[in-house]
């Protein structure tokens, strides 16, 4: 009986492909804690044969004896920690070793060999996404993490090299293309396109003069015209929904206190999005992997995200122009596309895979996917945040520029859920696409010299008879000011100088849209008039001329001369504190209070090189694209003054500041960078009701 008993286990091993040596056996077999000793002493054991395959004589005991928690069902050898053993868990709970099931499966048996379920996560055949997903090897000495994926920091000593050498062999490959997005409705009858937007564009214009004397012919004459998108609702059944890509890094430096507000900050962008928006989300530390395809944010959706992006695991270097890569690809090949759409990337070192080493030969370009740019089909604004000291902000204000988004800076660890809410706040109350304004000359010899676009790409025609901005997405209540120069000649009576017209598309009805503005004209009396500049036109002439002056100052500082730095702000802060002394202009104490936090942060190379040029930048976006971004104490909703913030934004950061972090209210108070003992940052925040993520309804 023994006898036959002992072959048909041998043919049950033989059945499976599976050879395990005495040496393994031997490893196997050893009681815990018999450490090396047990596996040195088993080079000497003899093997049994069967043939020529070595097998493990072991008992079949699936209904007594050792529980198959602590057996491998298809080997019949142990699972036990602390010897380095690869093991897979099926997504019907059942664990093998890895070699086993990969052997198993390599012979046509995809079903589970103890419950006979059928698999749809295969290892070596599973989508793309699927080594975040619900089957996963783990070597069984891995540390768990809340009991999601096991965490990998490291290979027992059973295996010698490094991580990067073994890692390949427990993921599972990525597909060659990204066309596994979730379905969406695009026809949705939830949507209530009636009493989701409210009005349309209002186009108001501001002149420089109110009369000109008809004798004189004015070489620079300034308007300012002045746009402002409609309200929307905060109804996520009546927006435009959202197709969200994340990039995130994940390398070694983000371990610890960063990588758990990183998980924090994910998981209240998860909450906050409609089960008609869309999530992927992409992890880049040496190389990029994308956690999850597109997919939407229904109860299950954030359920299953939120288990994901809970298993990142900090490790390796930076990578950012191949988590870019991949996240381009999944906006290349999604095969449905939702009306917004945009990348948020957040890095806190800098690339050492794809930029040159020598500074001065850098290419930020290159981290950029050029199908994503614009001008292409599928252009993506990327919005970037800087994440502590250590950050390329030059590279990710490169990123982000050349792509139409924002450069945020994060110099206090505790505020990026802030800055993901406000962006985000952004993102889901987009009521216009594609918008142009389009400006024509009426009168003979009225001539359209310059116009300030700032970031926004804009021309004048060979003839200045007309001229053009190209201005993109518009957020709910957002608005818009470009500055126009014209040349006007003498004349008599009035004289009509332009008119202002913008085209767009309503983001949520697509319906095309085109607003007429009123024509600009100006009075021409026979004698000379004395009158003030237009309040409207002097404030963004102040706001365009600070906004250079910012661009001079980096300038300088990056040659080196940061006392004419210094100097170049100071001289634009103590022209804004004249005017403010008049007028009481928020925007204008807006300016003076980022003025002078600039010129503190740039008053030597150390606090330059440490925030200041990240400040800087950050700054330098907000102002190019008129849209808020994240600096300094920029989202703290105690301060009384805010640059660019719509209402939608201010919605989003205070659910984000009532759900805060735990432990992220005292990161705020201290910012990666301490600031210098001239800054005027207060040194607390004023105490806040705070709720546990498990707990929040939103």
């Amino acid at each position: 009986m023994a006898a036959a008993w002992g072959r048909a286990k041998r043919a049950l091993a033989t059945s499976f492909c599976i050879s395990v040596p005495a040496r393994q056996r031997a490893i196997e077999d050893a009681p815990a804690g018999a450490g090396e000793g047990a596996a040195e002493a088993s080079s000497s054991v003899p093997e049994e044969k069967t043939g020529s395959t070595s097998v493990s004589l072991r008992r079949l005991t699936s209904f007594g004896g050792r529980s198959s928690q602590k057996t491998c069902s298809i080997c019949l050898g142990g699972m036990r920690s602390g010897i380095g053993q690869a093991l897979f868990t099926a997504e019907c709970s059942h664990k093998f070793h890895f070699h086993c099931i990969s052997s198993n499966v390599n012979h046509g048996n995809l079903i589970c060999p103890i419950c006979r379920a059928e698999w749809k996560e295969i290892p070596g055949a599973q989508p793309a996404d699927a080594n975040y997903g619900r089957a996963r090897v783990s070597p069984l000495n891995w540390p768990q993490d809340d009991g999601h994926m096991a965490v990998v920091r490291r290979l027992s000593h059973t295996y010698s090299g490094s991580l990067q050498e073994h890692l390949p062999f427990f993921r599972t490959p990525e597909a060659g293309i990204f066309n596994d997005d979730e379905h969406i409705d695009l026809q949705s009858d939830t949507t209530d396109e009636h009493n989701a937007v409210t009005g349309s564009v209002e186009i108001k214009t501001h002149s420089e003069f109110p009369a000109i004397q008809q004798s004189v012919a004015q070489e620079v004459f300034a308007i300012l015209i002045h746009l402002k998108a409609p309200k929307s609702s905060h109804s996520a059944h009546s927006r435009a929904p959202l197709d969200l890509v994340t990039v995130l890094d994940v390398s070694g430096s983000m371990a610890g206190t960063k990588l758990a507000l990183l998980k924090h900050a994910m998981s209240f962008v998860i909450q906050t999005l409609g089960p008609n928006d869309r999530l992927s989300v992409i992890a880049f530390s040496s190389t990029a992997r994308r956690l999850f395809p597109l997919r939407r944010m229904t109860l299950t959706g954030k359920q299953r995200a939120l288990q994901d992006v809970s298993s990142i695991v900090a490790s390796g270097g930076t990578n950012i122009a191949d988590g870019l890569k991949r996240g381009a690809k999944v906006i290349e090949d999604r095969r449905l596309k939702n009306p917004v759409c945009s990348i948020i990337l957040l890095s806190d070192g800098q690339d050492t895979y794809t930029l040159h080493s020598d500074r001065a030969l850098l290419n930020y370009s290159a981290l950029v996917p050029a199908s994503i740019l614009p001008g292409t089909g599928h252009h993506v604004q990327i919005h970037t945040f800087g994440f502590g000291s250590d950050h390329d902000s030059a590279a990710m204000h490169a990123i982000a520029d050349v792509s139409s988004g924002t450069f945020s800076f994060i110099d206090a660890e505790g505020s990026i859920q802030d800055g993901f809410a406000q962006c985000i706040g952004g993102l889901l109350s987009v009521v216009i696409k594609e918008m142009r304004l389009t400006i024509d000359c009426v009168d003979d010899g009225v001539l359209l010299t310059s116009i300030k676009s700032g970031g926004y790409t804009s021309q004048v025609a060979e003839n200045g008879r007309s001229g053009s901005v190209d201005i993109g997405d518009l957020y709910a209540d957002e608005e818009r000011g470009f500055l126009v120069t014209l040349h006007i000649p003498a004349a008599q009576g009035q004289t009509l100088l332009i008119k202002p017209t913008c085209t767009y598309e309503d983001a949520i009805t697509t319906e095309n849209i085109k607003v007429q503005g009123e024509e600009v004209s100006v009075q021409r009396p026979a004698h000379s008039v004395d009158c003030k500049m237009s309040p409207e036109v002097e404030r963004e002439w102040h706001r365009v001329q600070a906004t250079e002056d910012m661009s001079a100052a980096r300038a300088a500082a990056e040659a080196g001369t940061f006392s004419q730095a210094v100097a170049i702000l100071e001289a634009r802060r103590r022209i804004l504190e004249s005017q403010a002394a008049q007028s009481s202009d928020n925007q204008c104490l807006s300016l003076i209070m980022e003025l002078r936090e600039m010129q503190d942060r740039v008053e030597s190379r150390q606090r330059y090189q440490e925030s200041g040029r990240a400040f800087m930048l950050a700054g330098l976006s907000s102002h190019t694209w008129q849209r808020a971004t994240t600096r300094g104490d920029s989202t703290d909703l105690t301060t009384t003054i805010h640059t660019y913030q719509t209402p939608s934004m201010v919605d989003m950061l205070q659910r984000s500041q009532t759900l805060v972090a735990p432990g992220a209210d005292m990161l705020n108070r201290s910012p990666t960078v301490a600031p210098s003992h001239r800054s005027p940052r207060r040194s607390s925040r004023p105490a806040r009701s705070t709720k546990s993520f498990s707990d929040r309804l939103l």
